[in-house]
């Protein structure tokens, strides 16, 4: 934890929940950040750690624990590792406090953090790492998946039991009311606008009603968006497209399954989950996160990517703070360092002459770098 400094103009609480496996290794890279643009900047950043994820329901039996909610209540954004353990450790914890029911659902839903900001982002001289071919990706990719976080069927009324036959049977209800669907769509419309104009609605119509609805809306909300070109695209079709030709795509909106699946084959067509950072919006309070899970067999190794982790931190600078000149230098950083010649251990099959880094190692040459950046700005 650092402390605030009464001689900083400008002071930020963040509250760091690190979370479970390589989570406090790619965090302690991660926190480098507040640091490096402290030392350059009029400002300062609080930073309080708590317990979240499995690990935190061991030690305090909850996944969520309330002193953690107090710490992220106070707080001015929250900054979160993955969370989860393996197979065999995640069947000694109660179903409903297993890390994604008890620890993530929760803090999506405590914070209505119901918009997801994904980049699907590679460089053309960072192009070599994705598994595409290099004549699909010549260009990079630059691609911005949002998707709706608090809605559908990961919230909806779950039900089992044994029916009247004596069958088993689940039961789960996928559903959303005409403001939940109006402003995530309104974010799509307005990050369009901001970048390219078109915004491509991805849906199931042909199949779920719940797309129709999604569409209607849509089609209400485009008439304040008159100047957007909107494309329609089925979510099959979509995973298709993003592997034949993912260069069509700019801004992409969609319910919530949808972007879980669509944004991981996302960090496929990178080469990782790694290069994926997002930022989870909501009205008041936002939290940031790398888009892959806590790989619990890797942990301890100090071979993990740390670019995500370290990306989240941009986000947040960016978004919840408006330090987009301290965001941009950061992601500089780290571009530089890949465009270096180094690589990561999740990445080094996908790069003829790898310089393999490990986390540590990643995090020393991206804070050598934004030291400059910071220093010449």
């Amino acid at each position: 934890m650092t402390s605030p400094n009464t001689n900083k103009t400008n002071a930020y609480k963040i509250a760091i929940l690190a979370g479970d496996a390589i989570g406090p290794e790619i965090m302690a890279q991660a926190v480098r950040v507040f640091d490096l643009v402290s030392k350059h900047r009029d400002i300062e950043f609080e930073l309080t750690s708590a317990p979240f994820g499995a690990h935190a329901y061991f030690e305090h039996g909850k996944a969520f624990p309330d002193q953690t909610k107090a710490i992220c209540d106070a707080a001015d954004a929250i900054l979160k590792g993955p969370v989860g353990l393996s197979h065999a450790e995640s069947q000694k914890i109660p179903v409903e406090e297993q890390a994604e029911r008890g620890a993530i659902l929760p803090l999506r839903a405590r914070y209505n953090t119901f918009a997801n900001f994904r980049p699907i982002y590679l460089s053309p001289n960072m192009a070599h790492f994705s598994p595409l071919k290099r004549e699909v990706i010549q260009n990079g990719i630059d691609i911005l998946l949002i998707r709706e976080l608090v809605g559908g069927l990961y919230f909806g009324e779950k039900e089992r039991g044994v029916n009247a036959a004596g069958k088993r049977y689940v039961k789960e209800t996928l559903e959303y009311n005409e403001d939940q669907v109006r402003q995530i769509l309104i974010v799509g419309f307005e990050q369009a606008r901001l970048r390219k104009g078109i915004l491509h609605n991805i849906h199931k119509s042909n199949v779920l009603m719940s797309s129709v609805f999604w569409n209607e809306i849509l089609d209400e909300v485009h008439q304040d968006y008159p100047d957007i070109k909107v494309v329609h695209l089925l979510v099959d079709a979509a995973a298709t497209a993003l592997c034949l030709n993912p260069g069509q795509f700019d801004v992409m909106v969609m319910e919530n399954m949808f972007g879980d699946i669509l944004s991981d084959q996302g960090g496929g067509i990178l080469g990782s989950l790694g290069l994926m950072p997002s930022a989870c919006m909501g009205p008041e309070k936002a939290y940031y996160e790398p888009s892959h899970g806590s790989a619990p067999d890797i942990a301890g190794k100090n071979i993990a990517n740390p670019y995500s982790m370290i990306g989240s931190v941009a986000m947040m600078l960016d978004m919840s703070f408006g330090l987009k000149a301290e965001s941009d230098a950061v992601w500089g950083a780290m571009k530089s360092v890949f465009e270096a010649g180094y690589s990561t251990a999740d990445l080094s099959a996908k790069d003829t002459h790898p310089k393999i880094l490990s986390t540590t190692e990643f995090g020393d040459r991206v804070m050598q770098e934004l030291d400059r950046l910071l220093a010449a700005t």
